[in-house]
C-alpha cells in the first residue's frame, strides 16, 4: 500500500508543477475514425467526402499523424470487396452500394498520405451481426454458412473455433493488404463477445469435437484467439512486411490476485478470461508491432484508475509499441486531481509522457478531437503537438536505415528560394530501404545541430524540395534533410547553409 501511496502522491506533484510534459521526437498520434455509431450511414457521397476531408483538415492541424480507418464493422465493406458486401453503415442497407463510383477506402488512404498522415485499416474479426442490422447480403457469410456463427444476446458472431472462419477473415485482410497502400492493419477489442450477465456463449459442441487436449474450456479459448492472431498477422506480414499490425484491446489485462501477482490493482472485466485475448502472450511472441489499450477510464477510477493502468502498461510494454487509447468524452467529464478547476487531458497526457515504456496515443474518437469539446483539439495544438512528430520505430521490425539524401543545395526560382535534394540509392530488391518521405530541420548559424529536438522540425514530406521564407539575404541558417523509410527509420542527415 506505501508503494501505491507514493506512486499517487509522485503524480499529483507532477501535474500539479508542469503545464505540460515536453513533446518526444518520436510520438504515435492517432485518432479512431469509425462508422459503426451509424455517423456515415445514408450520407449521400459527395457529402461524405467533404465530411471526411474536414475532419481529415482538423485532425492535421492538431497534428495528428495516424489514422485509424474503420472499414469492416460486422462481416461487412467499407471499400470494394468482391468477398463481403457493401456495408449498410456506409449506405442504409447491407450489400448496396454508393451513390457514386467511389472507394471510401482509397479516398482516404490518399486523403490521409496527402497530409502526411498513416492509414490504418481497422476491422473488426469476429462480430458478424448486431441488433441494428435487419435485413442479411446474400453476399454475408451467415446468409453463405449459417453453422459457423453462434447467436449470443442480441449479437451474431463468427465462431473463433471454426478454422474456416479464420481462414475467411484472413482471406479478407489478404485482401485489403495486397490491393491497398495501407500503412497499418488494425483490430479492435472484440474477440470473444463482451460477457451479457449470466447469458452462455453456446460453444460446448465445437469444444468436444476439437479440444486439441485442452481440459480448460477458458484455456481453449484463449488459444483459438492465439492462433488466430498469430495466423493474421502472418497473412499481412507475408504480403507487406512494412505493414504495421496493431490491436486495441480492452484496458485491463488481468487484475491482481492471490493467484496472480503481476496483475494491475484493479477490480474490472479482464481481456485474459473476459474475452480470453492473452495480450502478453502476443506481446511475447512478438505479434503486434504495436498496442493500443483502451485505457477509457479517469485517474481516481474506482474500478479501473487510468495512473494505475498507464502505469501498469507502461512496465508491461515488452518489445511492442505501446500507446494509451484516450476517451474524450471521459476525459473532460473527469476533474484533474491537482486542480479541481481543470479537466483531466493535461493530466493523462502528461502522466503517459512521463511513463518510459509508452510512445504516445490513440484519441477515441476523432470527431471528439475535431469538435473540441473541452477545447481538447486546442490543448493538443498549442501545448502537447506542438511540433510535427516522426512515428516510434516499431522494435518487431526492422531497423535498417535508408541511405543519405544528396546533392542539397538552396536555388533562387521564380518562387523564391528552394531547397532540393535527391533521393539516395537503393536495392529494390530491399523495399525497406527505398526513401518515402524526408524530414526538414532549421538550425541558426552558430546553433548546435541537434536533430533529436522536435522543435527544429520544419516540415515532414514525401516531396523532395520545400520552398523556403526569404528575409533580406543577410541571415545565414543551417538546414538539415534526412530521410525516412516505410518503417520510419531516419537515415544519416545532411546539411546545407543558407542565407535567408
Amino acid at each position: 500500500m506505501k508503494k501505491i501511496r507514493l506512486f499517487s502522491t509522485i503524480i499529483l506533484l507532477l501535474t500539479a508543477t508542469t503545464v505540460f510534459a515536453a513533446a518526444p521526437k518520436r510520438e504515435f498520434r492517432g485518432a479512431w475514425i469509425q462508422a459503426v455509431n451509424h455517423q456515415f450511414e445514408g450520407i449521400p457521397t459527395a457529402e461524405l467526402k467533404q465530411t471526411l476531408i474536414s475532419q481529415l483538415d482538423s485532425l492535421e492541424k492538431a497534428r495528428i499523424n495516424t489514422i485509424l480507418f474503420q472499414i469492416r464493422v460486422e462481416g461487412d465493406a467499407l471499400y470494394k470487396s468482391e468477398i463481403e458486401p457493401w456495408s449498410k453503415y456506409l449506405t442504409g442497407k447491407q450489400g448496396q452500394a454508393p451513390d457514386e463510383d467511389w472507394d471510401p477506402l482509397q479516398f482516404m488512404i490518399d486523403e490521409c498520405h496527402k497530409r502526411g498522415m498513416e492509414l490504418h485499416a481497422w476491422i473488426n474479426p469476429f462480430r458478424a451481426q448486431t441488433a441494428s442490422t435487419k435485413e442479411l447480403s446474400p453476399m454475408h457469410q451467415i446468409s453463405q454458412h449459417p453453422d459457423r456463427f453462434i447467436k449470443y444476446g442480441s449479437l451474431v458472431l463468427f465462431n473463433p473455433a471454426m478454422q474456416e472462419n479464420c481462414d475467411h477473415i484472413c482471406k479478407v485482410a489478404a485482401d485489403i493488404t495486397r490491393r491497398y497502400d495501407i500503412d497499418g492493419f488494425h483490430m479492435d477489442d472484440y474477440f470473444y463477445p463482451y460477457p451479457d450477465g449470466n447469458l452462455k456463449f453456446n460453444d460446448d459442441a465445437w469444444f468436444k469435437a476439437d479440444n486439441r487436449g485442452f481440459t480448460d474450456k477458458a484455456d481453449w479459448r484463449r488459444d483459438n484467439v492465439n492462433r488466430f492472431v498469430e495466423q493474421i498477422r502472418d497473412t499481412i506480414k507475408t504480403i507487406k512486411p512494412w505493414v504495421r499490425f496493431g490491436i486495441s484491446p480492452f484496458g485491463i489485462y488481468r487484475n491482481s490476485s492471490p493467484s496472480y501477482h503481476n496483475g494491475s490493482l484493479t477490480n474490472g472485466l479482464e481481456n485474459y478470461s473476459g474475452l480470453y485475448a492473452d495480450i502478453l502472450y502476443w506481446i511475447e511472441k512478438g505479434w503486434m508491432d504495436y498496442c493500443i489499450p483502451q485505457v477509457y477510464w479517469n485517474t481516481g477510477h474506482k474500478t479501473a484508475d487510468y495512473s494505475v493502468l498507464t502505469k501498469w502498461w507502461s512496465e508491461n510494454a515488452g518489445n511492442c509499441v505501446m500507446v494509451i487509447g484516450q476517451d474524450v468524452d471521459r476525459t473532460i467529464t473527469g476533474t484533474d486531481p491537482a486542480n479541481r478547476s481543470m479537466h483531466q487531458q493535461r493530466h493523462k497526457l502528461n502522466l503517459e509522457r512521463i511513463m518510459p515504456g509508452l510512445q504516445g496515443n490513440c484519441f477515441w474518437y476523432a470527431k471528439a478531437v475535431v469538435d473540441n469539446v473541452g477545447n481538447y483539439r486546442t490543448i493538443l495544438t498549442e501545448e502537447y503537438h506542438q511540433y510535427p512528430a516522426l512515428q516510434p520505430v516499431a522494435p518487431t521490425m526492422s531497423q535498417d536505415a535508408p541511405g543519405k539524401v544528396r546533392k542539397v543545395m538552396c536555388l533562387e526560382t521564380t518562387d523564391g528560394p528552394v531547397l532540393f535534394w535527391t533521393p539516395s540509392k537503393y536495392n529494390k530488391k530491399k523495399i525497406f530501404e527505398k526513401p518515402v518521405k524526408y524530414v526538414i530541420y532549421r538550425f541558426n548559424k552558430d546553433e548546435e545541430i541537434n536533430i533529436e529536438d522536435p522543435s527544429r522540425i520544419i516540415t515532414i514530406t514525401d516531396r523532395l524540395f520545400i520552398n523556403l521564407p526569404y528575409k533580406d539575404g543577410t541571415t545565414e541558417y543551417v538546414y538539415v534533410v534526412t530521410a525516412l523509410n516505410r518503417l520510419q527509420v531516419e537515415s544519416a542527415p545532411v546539411k546545407c547553409k543558407v542565407k535567408l
